[in-house]
């Protein structure tokens, strides 16, 4: 058996009938046949009714509950002690930002390895405020890192737990070949070509760092997969998680449409410079949410961060918040929530428009049809009707109001087009690449990573699969693939396993989420926040999404009379390892 106890000395705070309770032993048929609706009203009770706790038993739950409050305050005073003292420290040395930062870093990092499940979610719910936390606090490319601060504790966390109730850490495991490739072809770029670029750089370069930032970006936020994993312990986590990120989708929009009418009214002055810097999003423009931007409208030109950093992460925001949108849309349980889906995905779309994201403009509605053939929705007409109509009338409306703006955007997207059409773009950078190779080691890990310009000077490339190239070569790039394929596959299997409507269509956006984002060959989505991370965080998901669906059916069986019946070797160790995973707290 599966050690159960709690992590850090909790116990799990869920009490109840284990889920393999009473299922190793027929149970005699009952003495007279009642009714259906007395049937259905009783199944009702059983279903929900646990088992009444011993004075004894609830005497230990609230010595516990009690114990966990006082570790939890002491452990918050003394590393607010610490912090503080840290902070003073840097803010009379250095400067206030930086003893205020190094108190928050220092704070997240203590709860965050303490507490990593709660950790989690702040992380998933402080990502898309990141750049506007980011450049309200002076916009240093270390802030920009911040996030982390509460990421690598979790994971730290996560790990350990791992060990301690011997459950995998690499999920899935068909993952780990392909990963394993990688990470040597990794290992060897970094010793073979970082290595000696860093003996050989001019002071102010730092190839070895540039590389660390590099293999951070490719795969650092894989193990998300496995926190994601951990964290969803059963239905009502996964609802929470997804409805949160919805009302995290609806904060953003919202605030980037009032950064949209402070420019349209003059609150902020928008783009001021002349010549060619009228043209490009610069942080002297930002207004109050998000980066840089570009707000320009005599010359035609906007673009909006929103609450990112830049522009491009903005409008891949609004791609990818389509997929959360669409799942909540269709699959919630609860019509009031599908109802905030319907309305979230609909202002993603006006958002898409306002915006000027040229990318977003298209791609959000081609992923939204796509979602409906590839999930089958189009045929679930219970709640394809509905929720059609209500989109249709919802942008029809908005449209009618503001059809001279549509054109615009249309019109912009067409110039666009036409100037450098992406197949013959994409197809430019994969030439250079090519002639841009040394070796069969590529140019070094980072080399094209933007995020690692602040150790030294990088190549801009604008497409993923050439900027793979360029850094590690043609066996980077297909041992690269490899792992997104072998994700791509047991996302796809996750999905078809899974019998619950609600859920089969949230694994089903899910899974189609990371076969968009793993095969997209124009710009350079895993790159940037938040694609790279909501990517692990969508097949985490969909991985989890049948051992919810089993845990639905097992726990009906229990509760089922006439089916009682032992389970299987396979069942009992997916049931052990799904009661390991409630104890993550």
């Amino acid at each position: 058996m599966v050690d159960t106890s709690s992590w850090h000395g909790k116990t799990p705070k869920r009490s109840g009938r284990s889920l393999n309770q009473g299922m190793d032993t027929a149970v005699a048929a009952p003495a007279s046949k009642p009714s259906r609706r007395r049937r259905n009203r009783q199944a009702s009770s059983d279903a929900t009714a646990e088992p009444a706790l011993s004075p004894k038993a609830q005497r230990a739950l609230k010595r516990q509950a009690a114990r966990a409050q006082q570790e939890l305050i002491q452990y918050a005073v003394f590393s607010l002690l610490g912090a503080v003292v840290v902070g003073l420290l840097l803010s009379l040395l250095v400067e206030p930002k930086i003893g205020i930062g190094a108190l928050v870093a220092i704070l997240c990092l203590a709860l965050s390895f303490k507490y990593p499940r709660q950790a989690i979610f702040a992380f998933v719910i402080y990502l898309p405020f990141s750049g506007t936390v980011t450049y309200a606090l002076g916009g240093s490319g270390i802030l920009q890192l911040a996030k982390d601060a509460i990421y690598i504790p979790a994971l730290i966390g996560v790990i350990q737990f791992c060990r301690k109730t011997k459950q995998p850490f690499i999920i899935p495991p068909a993952l780990k070949l392909p990963l394993s490739i990688l990470l040597t072809l990794l290992t060897m770029t970094l010793l073979f070509v970082n290595l000696p670029q860093q003996l050989a750089a001019p002071p102010g370069q730092h190839p070895i760092l540039i590389g660390i930032i590099g293999l951070k970006v490719l795969l650092g936020y894989l193990p998300l997969i496995a926190c994601i994993y951990y964290l969803i312990r059963d239905r009502n986590d996964l609802y929470f998680l997804l409805r949160v990120q919805v009302v995290l989708i609806l904060i953003c929009c919202s605030l980037g449409f009032v950064q949209y009418m402070m420019l349209k009214t003059g609150v902020c002055p928008g783009t001021t410079a002349t010549g060619a810097d009228g043209f490009k999003p610069s942080l002297a423009a930002r207004c109050f949410f998000g980066g840089s931007l570009l707000y320009n409208p005599a010359q035609g030109q906007i673009r909006l961060p929103g609450t990112f950093v830049a522009p491009w992460q903005w409008g891949w925001f609004l791609i990818s918040s389509g997929f959360f949108c669409f799942g909540t849309t269709f699959s919630d349980r609860n019509p009031f929530w599908r109802l905030i889906g319907l309305i979230t995905l609909a202002t993603v779309c006006v958002l898409a428009v306002l915006s000027g994201q040229r990318i977003a403009l298209v791609l959000v509605p081609i992923t939204v049809v796509g979602l409906l053939v590839l999930t089958g929705q189009v045929a679930n007409l219970k709640r394809f009707v509905p929720i059609g109509i209500g989109m249709a009338l919802i942008l029809s409306i908005l449209v009618a109001q503001n059809p001279a703006l549509l054109s615009q955007r249309w019109e912009s997207f067409q110039s666009r087009w036409e100037a450098s059409p992406p197949q013959e773009f994409i197809r430019e950078q994969f030439d250079w690449a090519r002639r841009e190779q040394e070796g069969i080691l590529g140019r070094g890990v980072g080399r094209a990573t933007n995020s690692a310009r602040i150790f030294g000077q990088v190549e801009l490339v604008e497409t993923y699969h050439p900027k793979l190239l360029f850094e590690i070569g043609y066996l980077g790039l297909l041992a690269t693939l490899s792992l997104y394929t072998a994700l791509t596959i047991t996302t796809y299997r996750a999905y078809r396993s899974v019998k619950d409507p609600n859920l089969r269509g949230y694994a089903a956006s899910m899974w189609v989420f990371v076969l968009f984002i793993s095969f997209f060959p124009y710009y350079y989505p895993l790159d940037v926040d938040p694609v790279n991370i909501y990517y692990w965080l969508a097949a985490g998901i969909a991985l989890k999404l049948p051992a919810l669906d089993r845990q639905e059916r097992f726990q009906q069986d229990s509760q089922s009379p006439s089916k009682k019946r032992k389970l299987t070797k396979r069942e009992l160790k997916q049931l052990k390892q799904q009661q390991a995973a409630e104890t993550f707290d």
